[in-house]
């Protein structure tokens, strides 16, 4: 009888033993961020070893490994050379959409691009249309771009960053305005490094900090 109990105590015991660990790793699967790095159109073109006449080598791996520290998954990889950015655009919305079909919640997927991948990340977000994702895009605006790429529409949490003194990157109000797909939140950051567009070659705390932020949750950015 005692070896009875004994069996059954145990058998109790190894099922809620079971029963916390499966919780433990479901719970830790939700809490899993990821993001999706779209980096800018030097990268594609050049080596990472060559540096741009005016604004240095692009930090690329630095960057990766900045959101890799904080326990971000990231995706990210080198493009061919000349891209087409609405082709490519379909391929990220593709591996976006697995991660989705996969039970991964939307709020911890965010897509971050610089300059032409900013541009990638806007086509992502127009394809995707989950207005619970994250996006953030830097420098990756102009005034022009309402009548020369009139197929873009923001929808989701869209954070965008721009250099005062880069002429590639300005306020994206405009976009916003004339978007037709639901914006949860909407929030711009103007910086004022003076590096034109370089700043987004330098894996700099002012804009990868806030990315981290946005890509955890924090829309305030406090």
């Amino acid at each position: 009888m005692k070896q009875l109990q004994k069996f059954s105590f145990t058998f109790l015991l190894t099922i809620l033993l079971s029963s916390i660990a499966c919780s433990q790793s479901q719970i830790t699967k939700n809490d899993q961020k990821y993001i999706f790095f779209l980096h800018n159109a030097f990268v594609e073109q050049n080596d990472l070893s060559v540096a741009h006449p005016e604004y240095g080598k692009a930090e690329y791996n630095e960057i990766l490994a900045s959101f890799r520290k904080d326990n971000f998954i990231v995706y990210s990889e080198i493009r061919k050379k000349n891209t087409n950015a609405y082709d490519y655009a379909e391929k990220i919305a593709k591996q976006v959409n697995k991660l989705l079909k996969k039970g991964v919640p939307p709020n911890k997927i965010t897509v971050i691009g610089t300059s032409k991948g900013g541009y990638i990340a806007q086509y992502v977000s127009t394809f995707v249309a989950n207005p619970d994702m994250n996006f953030v895009y830097i420098g990756c605006f102009m005034d022009t771009d309402i009548e020369q790429i009139p197929d873009i529409n923001y929808c989701g949490n869209i954070l965008t960053i721009y250099e005062k003194s880069d002429v590639y990157g300005v306020s994206a109000i405009k976009r916003k305005e004339t978007s037709k797909l639901k914006i949860n939140h909407f929030k711009e950051i103007e910086l004022n490094t003076n590096l034109k567009h370089g700043f987004l070659y330098k894996a700099s705390d002012l804009w990868i900090a806030p990315c981290k932020k946005w890509a955890n949750g924090n829309y305030d950015l406090n």
